[in-house]
């Protein structure tokens, strides 16, 4: 028969495995990148309409320049295109030879022929390691200009959720853009983004493999020998 502590162990182990399980879906990933994910455009003071006025100063465009993003509020198009490798290698070896001969030709005044003594000793060590790393990330991301720097250049950021049959994609971009790197079309690619942060995460439920597996686990630890 099964003993009451065993009893007690499994059915704590089942009912954190439940509660696990019904929150898995309502998590949502923590982020990397620089917050709000999107803003507003501010306001402009409302000023009566003159008589006959044809310029508004709020939504002024330049006469020959395409409607890139310059306030909060606009959008641009980020094209992620992201791919790193790194690879390092390292090795060290060493080997030491030592060796001593000795002879005794008398002892105590007498001859002792072919008394030599000789000792050697060697010892060698080789020593290598290598790490290799390779990613790669390709999309697309439409973010928000959340906050307009000094110097011109525009802080953007931006999310994007895909909900799956078991859970929610989420991808998220945060970084400083040039406006004079912005193409037709509002475009920018990822690599001429300072301080980009990229990130991709899910919050899809727990693999039923991956529950039977730990399942499988504890009762394994429990059971006596």
């Amino acid at each position: 028969m099964l003993s009451a502590q065993f009893k007690n162990n499994a059915l704590r182990l089942c009912l954190s495995l439940m509660m696990l399980m019904l929150s898995a879906c309502a998590i949502t990933p923590d982020t990397i990148t620089k917050q709000p994910n999107t803003a507003r455009p501010a306001a402009v003071p409302s000023t009566p309409a003159k008589s006959g006025a044809i310029f508004n100063n709020a939504a002024y465009r330049p006469l020959f320049e395409d409607r890139r993003p310059r306030y909060i509020g606009d959008i641009v198009t980020i094209n992620i295109v992201e791919n790193t490798t790194a690879t390092k290698a390292g090795g060290s070896s060493g080997s030491k030879d030592g060796k001593v001969d000795s002879s005794v030709d008398a002892f105590l005044g007498k001859a002792i022929p072919k008394a030599t003594m000789s000792a050697s000793a060697s010892s060698s060590y080789e020593d290598k390691a290598a790490a290799n790393s390779s990613n790669a990330f390709n999309g697309s991301i439409t973010a928000t200009v959340t906050e307009v720097l000094s110097n011109g250049y525009l802080m953007v950021s931006g999310e994007k959720q895909i909900s799956l049959d078991k859970g929610t994609e989420f991808v998220r971009f945060s970084g400083v853009i040039n406006p004079d790197t912005i193409t037709t079309g509002n475009v920018v690619i990822s690599t001429k983004v300072a301080d980009a942060r990229i990130e991709y995460r899910t919050n899809s439920k727990i693999d039923a493999a991956e529950i039977a597996s730990m399942f499988a686990r504890f009762f394994l630890s429990m059971a006596t020998l």
